[in-house]
């Protein structure tokens, strides 16, 4: 599934369920999200102590969660992410050529 076909799932679901949060919501979410993996990556590869067996084995999930999130923040905003990331990869990839030659 490619980029824009996830965002017009989530769109579908997010529509059935009532429609989008407001934008700073969806944020806020998307950065709670993000605590979320952070806290995951910190038990597998940081120094955080794991109070329970489980403890990190969610990362893929947390992934998701992101992802899922982020996705839905830029459809609610209008904004198409495979032409958001084309543009970035493209400036990136010429700004870097040039810086490496």
């Amino acid at each position: 599934m490619d980029i824009k076909d996830a965002q017009d799932k989530i769109d579908k679901e997010i529509q059935e369920l009532g429609g989008y949060w407001e934008p700073l919501s969806m944020f806020t979410r998307l950065v709670e999200e993000v605590g979320e993996l952070g806290r995951c990556l910190n038990l597998i590869y940081g120094g955080k102590k794991k109070k329970h067996e489980d403890d990190g084995k969610e990362l893929k999930e947390e992934f998701g969660d992101v992802l899922f999130t982020l996705l839905a923040l830029a459809k609610g905003l209008g904004i198409d992410l495979n032409e958001s990331l084309e543009e970035k990869m493209e400036k990136d990839y010429k700004r870097d050529r040039e810086v490496y030659k």
